[in-house]
């Protein structure tokens, strides 16, 4: 099992949430693939592992696993949030035309929020970056 995964288990040990096998597939799922899946492309992927599994079932555990700060929900407009495992702080590449979204790390834009409150005087809870434009693939 990967690292990543077994700290996330014994964390979730630690507050005292039950790891079932599904909720254990799904943050598999997301700490592994690393491809920003909505919940409908987590349940297909993982519907023939878990017959009786229901697409509720993966909505309850992502929403658990959101609300307590492991995943962060990502809505970029369309009709269907994305999820994203959230182990360190970073940004996002969007594809305007298929979609694909790629991670992008860039230490420099960590103090943003610093700027932006001393700038504003805002209180600033938390930020996000997105950037938009075709993927390699798209741009053939």
């Amino acid at each position: 099992m990967n690292y990543l995964v077994e700290q996330t288990i014994e964390r979730l040990k630690e507050a005292r949430v039950r790891i079932t096998p599904q909720r254990q597939a799904i943050l598999e799922y997301l700490i592994l693939h690393d491809l920003h899946p909505t919940a409908d492309e987590v349940y297909q992927e993982l519907a023939t592992q878990f017959p009786n599994m229901s697409v509720a079932t993966v909505y309850n555990n992502l929403r658990l696993l959101t609300k307590m700060g492991f995943v962060k929900e990502m809505k970029f407009g369309d009709s269907s949030s994305r999820f994203d495992f959230a182990s360190t702080e970073h940004y996002h590449a969007i594809c305007s035309n298929c979609g694909k979204v790629e991670d992008i790390y860039y230490p420099g834009l960590d103090a943003v929020e610093d700027v932006a409150a001393d700038l504003t005087g805002f209180k600033v809870e938390s930020h996000r970056l997105e950037v938009y434009g075709l993927c390699p693939e798209c741009q053939v």
